[in-house]
């Protein structure tokens, strides 16, 4: 019956809006209704009662034992973390080839049942169209735009509809094989809009150099709220009804869309699909790194303030908590199995993996972590996210390549940028903005004039 009159609640809305409710627009009582009877329905099939999901962290809360911690010597409940070079079954990993054989693909596996969920085998294919395309002015540069539109198919649902929405700008010099910088954005906007500061765009500056600056928008793939889950990309492939505790969650979703952006460059003379690089900062930054764990087609990847769900370890109680992500209102992110360790008995030690080994997914290709001010970024855990990137180094050292070097964490604004994983804290706030220069000189080195 919920299912039914879920469904007749998304026949009576029309158009894009709301993660796929839209024209008349829903009002935010119906929505809520729906998500909270998809959390309800994914705590039942997980055996948990919601008086047992550990309350989130409230910034604002009046009770001074549920605000953030960000004391650190406090901050460390569960000191010990899982070794990225030993195996489940405790075998210690001595070469790449161990590596590419056993730890990584059990790495992937459990990552995929127990955080974000896996990708169904009928997902269905996408068909992108040039929706308009024109010849612009970008500071002194020729550009053009190329509007995207890339239509899922829905034969199996038609009742649900996703068309994924992208641009790309590229220099209007007669080359081919442009190397691609992809954003994760909220909207695809006309990217030749110059900036309200002035100082140039990271668009500008990736053109600049001679290369394709591609803005795709996840929420036309994927709703960014529980409401959306029986809509969206994840919807399509089930027919409108409720995940499986394995199923996939947004960020996952989120990847795959850029996966199928990668697969129209690979059609495309004009681009260069070797040499793709990912960008995203806070959910967007925790997708990004979530797209180039599992696609290894992408080449590199600008990771920035992701946090909690992204590079920031689980085992540190700071800023935002596995009880935020856990809730009904960060759920969606994550497969539906992740619940469990944000509800009691467990807790984020029983996790067998940890965000260091996602970083590790993604070894030996170049990858760049990147944080804000500690003002800024505290709910992201600035220490958590460089602890992650100092235990992923020696799954790159294995794999021949560089990591940070060092544990200790250095002063902000000092770049540890001289091997294939990188990081920098910047001075500037919860954005990528800072640090543009510095991993568009990265993605140089490491992709771009690599020989």
């Amino acid at each position: 019956m919920l299912i039914a009159a879920i469904s007749s609640l998304n026949a009576t809305s029309q158009g894009f809006g709301f993660g796929g409710f839209g024209g008349r627009r829903m009002n935010m009582d119906s929505l809520n209704i729906i998500a909270a009877a998809d959390y309800s329905d994914m705590l039942s099939k997980l055996g948990l009662k919601e008086s047992q999901i550990r309350e989130g962290r409230q910034p604002n809360s009046q009770d001074i034992s549920k605000q953030p911690n960000y004391n650190e010597l406090i901050a460390n409940p569960y000191p010990y973390y899982p070794d990225a070079l030993t195996t489940f079954d405790g075998r210690k990993v001595k070469s790449a080839k161990m590596w590419n054989k056993i730890r990584r693909p059990e790495l992937v596996r459990e990552f995929e049942d127990e955080m974000y969920g896996r990708i169904p085998d009928n997902v269905p294919s996408v068909s992108w169209t040039v929706t308009r395309e024109e010849k612009k002015l970008m500071g002194q540069t020729q550009v053009i735009v190329r509007y995207l539109t890339g239509t899922v198919d829905n034969s199996s649902c038609p009742s649900i509809t996703v068309e994924i929405q992208a641009n790309v700008v590229w220099p209007d010099n007669g080359t081919k094989n442009f190397p691609v910088i992809m954003e994760f954005s909220f909207m695809a906007g006309d990217p030749t809009t110059p900036s309200r500061g002035g100082e140039k765009s990271w668009q500008q500056q990736v053109v600049e150099r001679g290369w394709a600056a591609c803005q795709l928008v996840p929420s036309s793939i994927q709703g960014d709220n529980g409401y959306s889950l029986t809509n969206g990309i994840i919807g399509l492939c089930n027919k409108g009804e409720y995940r499986k505790p394995t199923d996939w969650g947004s960020l996952r979703a989120w990847g795959w869309g850029a996966s199928r952006m990668i697969d129209y460059f690979e059609t495309e003379p004009l681009f260069d699909a070797t040499k793709v690089a990912i960008e995203g900062v806070s959910r967007y930054g925790k997708a990004s790194i979530v797209a180039m764990a599992f696609d290894e087609r992408i080449a590199s990847g600008f990771i920035a303030s992701s946090g909690k769900g992204g590079v920031a370890g689980w085992r540190r109680d700071c800023g935002e908590s596995i009880g935020n992500i856990t809730s009904s209102g960060e759920y969606h992110w994550m497969c539906g199995n992740f619940i469990k360790y944000g509800a009691d008995p467990l807790t984020e030690d029983d996790l067998r993996i940890d965000q260091h080994e996602l970083i590790a997914l993604c070894a030996p290709r170049p990858c760049f972590i990147s944080g804000g001010s500690y003002d800024a970024d505290k709910w992201q855990d600035i220490m958590g996210m460089f602890i992650s990137t100092a235990k992923a180094s020696p799954v790159y050292e294995l794999l021949g390549k560089k990591g940070i070097g060092t544990d200790v964490l250095p002063p902000m604004d000092y770049g540890l940028t001289e091997g294939e994983l990188a990081w920098r804290q910047h001075h500037g706030g919860h954005e990528a903005g800072p640090n543009w220069p510095y991993f568009l000189d990265f993605f140089d080195k490491y992709v771009v004039s690599k020989k």
